[in-house]
């Protein structure tokens, strides 16, 4: 979905999303240092992330659009190895 092609409240969500995390990621401390944020800091900006979040499904779902981008394992995928035993192959070799 293009950017300019969703609803001005759409982009302010994700604007919004994309510069919180920014901030996070760029204000990360080093392994074995205390965070520059209080842990009350830390909880409002999840719960801001969490309320950008339900509001940018409440739009998909009021415009229509099925949103069916999850993050899934490898694993996960479908896979299109086959299995056969070992009884199988012992079987073909003797005929």
């Amino acid at each position: 979905m293009n950017f300019d092609s969703l609803s001005k409240e759409q982009q302010i969500m994700v604007v919004m999303r994309k510069v919180l995390t920014q901030i996070v990621k760029e204000t990360a401390p080093q392994q074995g240092r205390p965070s520059p944020f209080s842990e009350e800091t830390i909880e409002d900006i999840r719960m801001c992330l969490g309320l950008i979040s339900s509001r940018e499904q409440e739009l998909l779902v009021e415009a229509g659009i099925e949103n069916n981008a999850r993050p899934h394992f490898i694993d996960e995928e479908k896979q299109n190895a086959q299995v056969i035993s070992l009884d199988e192959i012992k079987a073909q070799r003797k005929s």
